[in-house]
């Protein structure tokens, strides 16, 4: 009598429980072998997008970790376990860490905003935070920039993320705009023909669009003249140097007076009786 009621309840056991068993085992399966699935489809999106490859590894991990942990409490759930008191833990500890590390989470969370977007990318020259220089390395919580005079800054990627940002990169033309001030003697028709043979004599310069040169200002000591002209944007900074220093002996040779401020000053001698 005792082994049938043994066997009973083993029965009544396993028709209570078996059914949820092999569920359970075969959502642990599919979802391990989801998991992995999911994990090569994101490095293969993540390299489509050029993100960088020290943080591929990371993302790709953290992701399979949280979706480990889903896949677990799902699996204890269907077995009938009580998760509610273990979410509560959890809820909790990832609150007080939350708040402990507000600052370094706000940094990865501006590196993924950074990797998923890309306003910028490894050899483009930004300015941002500040700062101006070629982005070295992106990072999960900083970008690292090389500044001209070759320094390295780390730029937390909070600030790199809600901060106005410039990329000289993106464009492939970029204008440069330079103001002469000519003195009010000079000849401005003398100091155009001047500026167009400079222009002309440039093999940097792009005639398409033709360069603009017009009087901008007429100042306290001299007539400004704006000039604008195309280049590359990897040319930028030599053609700019390159004409102001070829505009100064053109002016020169030509005895175009650059303007100097100045003063007259009146001196009057009053006779005393």
């Amino acid at each position: 009598m005792e082994t049938e009621e043994l066997l009973s309840k083993i029965y009544d056991l396993v028709i209570a429980y078996g059914l949820k068993v092999v569920w359970a085992i075969v959502t642990l399966v599919v979802g391990i072998i989801a998991i992995r699935l999911f994990k090569n489809l994101l490095v293969n999106i993540l390299k489509k997008r050029e993100v960088e490859n020290a943080i591929i590894p990371f993302i790709v991990g953290l992701s399979a970790t949280v979706l480990k942990i889903l896949l677990g409490v799902s699996v204890l759930t269907m077995l009938g376990v009580e998760m509610t008191s273990f979410v509560a833990v959890l809820g909790a500890m990832g609150l007080g860490i939350g708040m402990a590390l507000s600052g370094t989470l706000q940094n990865f969370a501006g590196g993924l905003m950074l990797i998923l977007y890309k306003p910028f990318k490894h050899g483009d020259f930004i300015e941002m935070a500040d700062y101006s220089g070629t982005v070295k390395r992106i990072q999960l919580f900083n970008t690292i920039l090389n500044t001209p005079d070759n320094k390295t800054v780390f730029v937390p990627n909070s600030k790199a993320s809600n901060s106005t940002l410039v990329n000289y990169t993106t464009e492939p033309k970029r204008r440069v705009d330079l103001v002469l001030g000519v003195s009010y003697e000079s000849s401005i028709k003398q100091a155009r023909e001047i500026l167009l043979e400079v222009i002309e004599a440039s093999p940097l310069i792009d005639k398409d669009p033709a360069p603009y040169i017009g009087v901008d200002h007429l100042g306290e000591n001299a007539v400004n003249i704006v000039l604008r002209v195309w280049c590359n944007s990897g040319d930028f900074l030599t053609v700019k140097h390159e004409t102001l220093e070829r505009i100064k002996e053109a002016f020169e040779m030509a005895q175009v007076k650059i303007a100097k401020p100045q003063r007259d000053v009146h001196i009057y001698k009053h006779e005393t009786s």
